[in-house]
């Protein structure tokens, strides 16, 4: 299965959960009322979503903890120059130290995240020549989440600093890359 079948299927697949027979999941109440500035609690369990920017495909989000949880990605790389995007799976562990917003409608927590990704491409070495390579990179993702308490849904945005690894791509054996991506999540739990 090539990437963008990948990632068609699993746009159709998250579209679907969103549009029929899920049940309403309800936001339980946060503990400590609404404070500027406090540690964040979580109050969903697993998530899943889209992400759009520099990666496009399908997110997920499993708390662990109430400010620590996992995330992970499956989907496309866009990319510029003589690389092409293509496959990319991602896995982070975030910690949410602090919201930096508190109102009745939503949290505003920050989060940073170690984790590590797989990212297959294809480049042009020549004008009629053309190779495939792959990266494995170390992730840092910082960003805030838009966090609603009445709905079970969250918006989040982020900034991922990337220091990839190469294999088979003559210019680089290590780069950092810098990715920018918007997402929303609808949570089950």
């Amino acid at each position: 299965m090539t990437a963008r079948k990948l990632l068609l299927a699993t746009f159709g697949l998250v579209a679907l959960l969103l549009t029929t027979g899920v049940p309403d999941a309800a936001a339980r109440p946060r503990p400590g009322g609404h404070i500027k500035g406090r540690r964040f609690d979580a109050n969903k369990t697993f998530g899943l979503g889209l992400e759009l920017g520099d990666l496009v495909g399908l997110t997920g989000k499993y708390f662990v903890q109430s400010s620590q949880a996992i995330d992970f990605g499956v989907g496309y790389n866009y990319y510029y120059g003589d690389r092409t995007g293509g496959l990319h799976l991602y896995g982070d562990y975030l910690w949410h130290p602090v919201s930096l917003a508190s109102t009745e409608a939503f949290e505003l927590p920050f989060y940073v995240g170690v984790g590590g990704r797989f990212w297959d491409f294809g480049y042009d070495r020549t004008v009629d020549n053309h190779d495939t390579a792959y990266a494995f990179g170390v992730r840092v993702p910082l960003g805030i989440t838009f966090d609603f308490n009445e709905i079970p849904l969250d918006t989040f945005v982020q900034i991922t600093p990337t220091l990839d690894f190469f294999h088979n791509y003559a210019p680089h054996d290590v780069f950092i890359d810098f990715d920018f991506t918007i997402g929303v999540r609808y949570w089950f739990d």
